[in-house]
């Protein structure tokens, strides 16, 4: 089918055959279905598809099993006559077995080229739904990132994060009265829960190099798309880190690239599997920005398909932008399977040769039932379909031939190694160590100043610019000797002008003059 992706098709009983026309795969899409009913080899063909009309991919492998993408199908395959048989079926002529190439990518290094971004790229928000914070902590957190703005820190990685912390706390009053209430108790639990974050291995996800888009939108010089895959298996046991770390690169994609109307076919093409992960327990805030990114981000070239077991999984507002869909069986064991089979069925254009609400519940493995836009957008007819074969193997590929495809990467050595560049953390630590050496060198001063004032002091007292101590012990006892003559002076005045003095008087007068 020429301009578009083949999925797939049937016999007289299952009608026409179904591609996905490039001109509309940016318009997204949803692949749904229970576990085991032929997800994820509906999801490696449409990556095949894609790759050969000249469309980058990038998806994740929670599994395991796409890596087979990589490596070719082969006759030895155990299934090799069923894929013929169905490829016959279904009028896939061409079918043959070829690898793809592909990109290993890994947020731990393990799998593929390790995955970096920045705490600044991320953003509050982001951070905040990945550590399920308040809102009060989160107002907390988008007041630290406004600081670190205005004061030149850049946040790279999470000591960067953590250190500012450490002094948003330590100056909380200060910041409380220009930004708003900031309590030591918020700053204590974003601290916890990067703490949980560390333990998770998130620390090897922040930092530099970050990652640049341009690498996992890149073609052959043949002109096949790349398939980057990013290996998750790992990734899966920390859901929130792997729900966020998909949401920001969506984000990135989305305020990066430019404005590109509708193309002939993609620029990229985005897989989200696991996708009830993104929304779980998601804020109305972030649910709003997952809203606005796929209603607005088709406008940048890139399609973005959701992969889930049941279509209730996304909200309304978002499954409404899914035009393209492929839907697996859905099994009907509770009243509750059955309302939201009932609602499934709801959302395609009806057949008239089968009941919707029938072929969803009883398509085997490897069947579905599909609807793709056709002609102006418009949704096509629900069909019966059975899904083409792939043609890359179908399951994991080995180790060893994992690591000689990542040594041949186009990226290899790029990111391999670590960039730790002047940031927050250095900045803060610079400023303590400043602050803790004006503070000794005041402490020195003042010590200084104090043993000075008392040399000066014991100078006043003991320097020849005094009397000297054998002068003033002369002095002292003349002083002594001079006090008691003086007050002998007056006592005997006193008593020579009182009564006795008188007679006295009187005495030595009347003696004088009677000797006369």
């Amino acid at each position: 089918m020429e301009n578009h992706v083949f999925v797939g098709g049937g016999g007289p009983e299952y009608g026409v055959k179904q591609g996905l026309s490039l001109e509309y795969a940016n318009r997204h899409g949803l692949i749904a279905g229970a576990t085991g009913t032929g997800k994820t080899v509906t999801l490696q063909i449409l990556a095949e598809g894609f790759s050969k009309a000249g469309v980058p991919v990038f998806l994740s492998d929670v599994k395991g099993d796409l890596s087979g993408l990589a490596a070719s199908g082969s006759e030895t395959f155990k299934l090799h006559d069923a894929f013929m048989k169905r490829a016959g079926t279904i009028g896939f002529d061409d079918y043959s077995y070829e690898s793809f190439p592909v990109t290993f990518w890994d947020l731990f290094g393990e799998q593929g080229h390790p995955v970096r971004t920045t705490v600044a790229e991320m953003g509050p928000l982001l951070l905040s739904r990945l550590m399920n914070l308040s809102e009060a902590q989160e107002g907390v957190l988008n007041i630290a990132f406004r600081v670190a703005d205005e004061q030149g820190m850049p946040l790279l990685d999470l000591k960067d994060l953590q250190s500012l912390l450490v002094w948003v706390g330590e100056n909380e009053d200060e910041l409380s009265l220009r930004y708003g209430n900031v309590s030591s108790r918020s700053v204590g639990t974003i601290q916890r829960e990067l703490l949980v974050l560390e333990n998770q291995g998130a620390t090897q996800f922040f930092g530099e190099p970050a990652l640049e888009l341009s690498d996992i939108m890149q073609c052959t010089p043949e002109g096949q798309g790349r398939i980057s895959i990013l290996s998750s298996d790992r990734l899966m046991q920390s859901p929130r880190l792997y729900a966020t770390f998909l949401l920001w690169l969506l984000s990135e994609l989305f305020e990066n690239l430019p404005e590109v109307g509708d193309p002939d076919k993609p620029r990229l093409v985005f897989f989200f599997d696991e996708a009830h992960l993104l929304f779980d327990d998601a804020p109305d805030a972030l649910l709003d920005k997952v809203e606005q990114v796929a209603r607005l981000i088709r406008s940048k070239g890139v399609g973005v398909y959701f992969i889930t077991q049941n279509p209730d999984d996304v909200p309304e507002d978002i499954l409404g932008q899914l035009g393209n869909r492929v839907q697996h069986a859905l099994r009907a064991f509770t009243a509750r399977d059955r309302k939201a089979l009932k609602r499934a069925a709801e959302t395609y254009r009806p057949n008239p040769r089968f009941e919707v609400v029938d072929a969803i519940r009883d398509v085997g493995v490897g069947e579905a039932v599909t609807s793709m836009l056709e002609d102006d957008g418009v949704p096509g007819v629900v069909e019966r379909t059975l899904i083409r074969p792939p043609s890359s193997k179908l399951g994991p590929i080995s180790r060893s031939e994992r690591e000689q495809v990542i040594a041949a990467s186009p990226v290899a050595g790029k990111y391999e190694n670590v960039l730790d560049r002047r940031s927050a953390h250095e900045i803060l630590a610079s400023r303590a160590e400043e602050a803790a050496r004006e503070a000794e060198e005041a402490e020195l001063a003042a010590e200084k100043e104090t043993a000075a004032m008392r040399e000066f002091n014991a100078a006043r007292r003991y320097s020849g610019k005094g009397v000297s101590r054998s002068t003033s012990k002369r002095k002292n006892e003349g002083g002594i000797v001079a006090g008691i003559g003086e007050a002998l002076t007056r006592a005997v005045v006193k008593e020579l002008k009182g009564t006795t003095g008188r007679r006295i008087v009187r005495g030595i007068l009347g003696g004088l003059f009677k000797g006369r």
